[in-house]
């Protein structure tokens, strides 16, 4: 039978599309377009359907245009304005969906001279190729990655230009569950919009409560039998593993509803995709499932009427993006009620109107900027929607620095019942004054006017007002789902080390009036105190820089005043500035898996700062600096209050605190460099100030807004003379070392592995496989085929396989660790550097959530064990029940946490293998509990046998006859003596068969009332 990525994942996804409402086409009798990969025929009829009386010379005319756009250097741009546009012809029926053709192929050719490659599934909406499905079989070694760095090849070919414009999105698939402790996206279901360099992987984790599943139709066996023959797999059709693959909650399964079910492809269309104008150039986004969800939540609170919500999502996570793509759906929401929608953004300083400007902007918004308590007047008086004349979307973006606490700005307005005013505020957790003129200008201006909050932190402390101001949340999604999705990174503390403390108090000591009641500004902006910070800044970034052979980071330094960063600007200007450096971006380091491409020592060096002060310079200069430094021109920022909230560039990898930041801020500050860049594990805060009091105080607050949203969670074979007995003998110990294993259908046994990380034990079963395989060759050679008989020797060939390339993605990952740490040390070496400095220490900031998370995960696990009377289940419950006792885990100061959290990871880890191990069990007996339950107390016990495999076999028959005694006599379990023969006949027949001596009277009693208790257990609903 055939095992591999086609029969395992492939067919499996295309038979769950046509449940979808696909209908599958073989390639054998279509025809299509080489040129577009278009299926002309169906595009034509579908055309005509959904636009009625075109004719076919009109058609013809679009098919042409849509040739000609498709060939432009734009991402595809003009083809997805005419593919979404719902005005005159369209090329999709969005107002009735179901009105266009679906289809699903595979293989399709996308081919262009020599050049060509096939994606494994293509989705056709009206004959035209728009997403297609790249799969792989599980623990295939180079995992995801591999895939997508072979697109990034394809998509840089200008021959596949037409193919790369057409496509709308693709889904990546392993179908292996996701590894939440991976930077690089090794395992899982993935999706992606196409770009000419490197797409982005995003997950997707399904919310509760979007029941996709009623759009999944049962299977059609003709549709089945058809793809299988029209593929060539007859063969498959009644394997266990195919049966398995086709299960709907597959990892690649799952991804297909969540994505290409006819609702959602509808809405990914229509509001998920944007082109934005990067430094980089055109790019192409899709949503994030975060944005997807929120915007749901936000159209089930208008249905809903409720007017007013907030939005937690963590920095990183895309907010202003948020907003934008709101614009588009809610102007669809409100336009089937015959209602035209006018949006704001408001916020509350200067750099983020600008930077919000900047992003709607290059989104293609058109954008209007309110800065003055005249303009904010001036257009809440308006009654009309948009003020350009082309009907372009737009928002109007708000800053109320300056006027939020005038006295009343207007009178009621006049406002146009037809229009909906929708504001988003953004950074929400900073307080509004609800005694100021702003709140009550937003709600004169017009009290049906739509309030959406927007926060990347939780409401804490004196920002808990603004619950009472914009509602309750609408939508959630914090830091650890945030780093488990890869869209931002953990955080390492680093505490400023001991001999530099010395030189500051020597700096400290040389300022004669430090003993008198001097300004601490004054102190702390003194060149005798900022010159040998400095000296520390630069040395520790330059070394930072070249541990990790990457030129292309930049730092922030957080000054203690403005006056310090002034004085730490002008001595770098003096001291490490590089005059020649002017516009010429920094060095940029190879990618993680090329460490040992170093560069030039003078390559680490930091050569260009800039000062961002809100008087350091012009409106335009401040934005010039930040764009450079975003496009790597510029290595330092010095700052003070700016661009410590909302300012989003990747290459900022570490911080330099000078001062104490509090609540809200802290996290916003700590969180600038916690975005996902090249191979980052971490960004770094590098403390001078102490932040440590600060931050738990922050975390605790934090802890406690997660309490109150989630509740409390508190050696091979080679000798040819082996006789027939140690054959024999070979047979059962491997048997006994994969007893645990389903042994009979190989996509079972590749799950079950899969959840296996320890090397050693994966080592172990390797060598069993590998021996049964050479056992199988020494068997045929010698001509003792009856112990063929013994063990399926050519399904353990194929569970082999599975087992060495799990074993081989282990041993990838940890040499990936491995060659980082290697090439790191390696940097190093190859300079000739001394370091004057030690660290005090080095630390990862944990978030609270990272303890209320893994003591939910730590909660669930022990509570989803189906035997409580299992020592080790005791045991472990009994640690966790020490850990309350002993401890307070409501707890946060970052060294509670951090031995709290390891406590219960260690835990959790234990946990879960049992659960693990148990699973297999359970597999043994097709998901019975109650055997599961009785092998273990008779190993245990250590009778009948110490034999997995015999007690195995017998409890097996002994399950399969006595369910079915229970079937045929509904009453058995009414009379338990009668039910207790039955059992103990068996027991005696069935054991006697596996072992090699008889049991006594006393053994069989034991097995006898295991296996009676647990039968009536289940009957009166008693738990184990």
């Amino acid at each position: 039978m055939a095992f591999n990525e086609d029969s395992r994942v492939k067919l499996p996804a295309i038979l769950h599309l046509t449940q979808l409402g696909y209908t599958y086409l073989s390639l054998k009798e279509a025809e299509w377009d080489l040129e577009t990969n278009i299926f002309k025929d169906i595009f034509k009829k579908s055309l005509a359907r959904i636009n009625k009386g075109i004719s076919e010379a009109d058609i013809n005319r679009l098919y042409q245009e849509i040739d000609l756009a498709l060939e432009n250097e734009d991402l595809g741009k003009a083809f997805f304005e005419m593919l979404t546009n719902r005005s005159g012809v369209k090329l999709i029926d969005f107002e009735n969906f179901d009105n266009n053709d679906f289809h699903v192929v595979t293989e399709l050719p996308y081919q262009n001279g020599e050049d060509n490659f096939r994606p494994d599934v293509i989705c056709l909406i009206n004959g035209m190729p728009l997403v297609f499905i790249e799969v792989k079989k599980p623990n295939n070694r180079d995992g995801v990655i591999a895939e997508r760095d072979r697109i990034e090849s394809r998509f840089q070919n200008k021959k596949f230009r037409k193919f790369v414009n057409m496509t709308q999105f693709m889904l990546f698939s392993n179908n292996m569950e996701y590894d939440d402790n991976e930077i690089e996206p090794w395992q899982g279901a993935f999706y992606a919009s196409p770009s000419y360099h490197k797409p982005i992987f995003n997950y997707f984790r399904e919310e509760i409560g979007f029941n996709l599943s009623k759009e999944l139709r049962p299977l059609d066996t003709q549709v089945e039998n058809f793809l299988l023959k029209d593929t060539n797999y007859h063969s498959i059709k009644n394997s266990a593993e195919y049966t398995t693959n086709k299960n709907p909650n597959s990892a690649t399964n799952r991804v297909l509803t969540s994505l290409l079910s006819k609702e959602r492809l509808k809405f990914m269309l229509q509001y998920a995709l944007v082109y934005v104008k990067e430094t980089s150039g055109l790019q192409k986004h899709i949503m994030r499932y975060p944005q997807l969800f929120a915007t749901k939540a936000i159209e089930q609170k208008l249905d809903e009427g409720i007017r007013k919500g907030i939005i937690w999502h963590t920095q990183g996570s895309g907010k202003t993006a948020l907003a934008y793509y709101n614009t588009h759906f809610l102007t669809d929401y409100f336009q089937k009620q015959h209602i035209i929608p006018k949006f704001y953004f408001i916020v509350d300083r200067l750099d983020l109107l600008t930077q919000a400007r900047d992003e709607f902007t290059a989104r293609g918004l058109k954008v209007h900027t309110v800065n003055s308590r005249e303009e904010f007047v001036t257009d809440l008086k308006k009654t009309t929607a948009v003020n350009n004349d082309k009907g372009q979307r737009e928002i109007t973006v708000v800053n109320i620095q300056k006027f939020e606490n005038d006295p009343d700005v207007s009178t009621t307005t006049d406002y146009n019942i037809n229009i909906q005013r929708v504001y988003f505020l953004d950074e929400v957790h900073r307080s509004y004054n609800p005694e100021g003129s702003f709140l009550a200008n937003l709600q004169q201006s017009d009290r049906n006017a739509i309030k959406i909050g927007l926060t990347g932190t939780p409401l804490i402390g004196d920002s808990l007002k603004s619950k009472d101001l914009f509602g309750n949340y609408i939508h959630k999604y914090y830091y650890n789902k945030s780093i488990a999705d890869g869209y931002t990174l953990k955080l390492i503390r680093e505490e400023i080390e001991t001999e530099y403390k010395i030189l500051l108090k020597k700096a400290l000591d040389s300022i004669d009036f430090i003993k008198g009641d001097a300004n601490k500004k004054l102190v702390y902006s003194h060149p005798s105190f900022v010159a040998p910070m400095l000296e520390y800044i630069v040395n520790d970034f330059q070394q930072f820089r070249q541990r990790n052979n990457d030129a292309s980071v930049g730092g922030m330094v957080i000054c203690d005043s403005s006056e310090q960063a002034e004085e730490m600007y002008a001595i770098f200007n003096r001291v490490y500035a590089n005059p020649e450096v002017d516009d010429v971006s920094m060095p940029m380091a190879a990618e993680p898996n090329q460490k040992y491409n170093v560069l030039r020592k003078e390559d680490y060096r930091v050569k260009k700062a800039a000062l961002i002060l809100h008087d350091s310079g012009s409106k335009d200069d401040l934005t010039q600096w930040r764009d450079d430094f975003k496009a790597g021109k510029i290595d330092f920022l010095f700052v003070y209050n700016m661009l410590l909230t909302g300012f989003d560039a990747k290459r900022l990898k570490k911080i330099y605190l000078g001062r104490v930041i509090k609540a809200h801020n802290l996290l916003q500050a700590l969180t600038r460099v916690n975005r996902k860049y090249k191979g980052y594990k971490y960004g770094y805060v590098v403390d001078f100030a102490d932040i440590s009091k600060e931050f738990d105080k922050t975390n605790k607050a934090y802890f406690d807004e997660l309490q109150e949203l989630l509740g409390d969670e508190m050696e091979s074979y080679s000798n040819l003379f082996m006789t027939r007995e140690e054959m024999e003998a070979s047979i059962r110990e491997i048997k006994e070392t994969l007893a645990d294993f389903d042994l009979k259908n190989a996509e079972n046994f590749s799950s079950q592995i899969s959840q296996i990380s320890d090397h050693g034990e994966m080592l172990k079963i390797k060598k069993a496989l590998e021996d049964a395989r050479a056992l199988y060759n020494i068997i045929r050679l010698v001509g003792e085929y009856e112990l063929l008989e013994k063990m399926d020797f050519r399904k353990l060939g194929d569970l082999r396989i599975e087992a060495v390339n799990h074993l081989a993605l282990i041993n990838a990952k940890e040499a990936l660790q491995q060659n980082e740490d290697v090439g790191n040390l390696l940097n190093m070496a190859l300079e000739d550097i001394v370091f004057g400095f030690r660290k005090i220490g080095e630390n990862e900031l944990v978030l609270a959530g990272e303890l209320k998370d893994i003591l939910k995960k730590t909660r669930e696990a022990l509570g989803n064990n189906f035997d409580t009377k299992d020592p080790e289940w005791i045991s472990l419950y009994e640690e966790l029940r020490r850990l309350f006792d002993d401890k307070n885990l409501n707890e946060v100061t970052q060294e509670e946490m951090q031995t709290n959290i390891t406590s219960l990871k260690n835990i959790h880890e234990k946990i879960k293998e049992l659960n693990r191990r148990n699973a297999l069990l359970k597999d043994k007996y097709d998901g019975d509990a109650k055997y599961a339950r009785v092998q273990k107390r008779l190993i245990e016990a250590g009778k009948p046998s110490k034999l997995k495999t015999a007690i195995i076999e017998a409890l097996q028959n002994i399950k399969s006859q006595t369910d079915i005694a229970v079937l045929d006599r509904n009453d058995s379990l009414n009379n338990e003596s009668y039910f207790a023969r039955i059992v103990a006949k068996l027991v005696f027949t069935e054991f006697n068969k596996t072992l090699e001596t008889p049991m006594d009277v006393d053994t069989i009693e034991f097995i006898r009332n295991l296996i009676v208790e647990e039968y009536l257990n289940e009957y009166h609903g008693k738990t184990a």
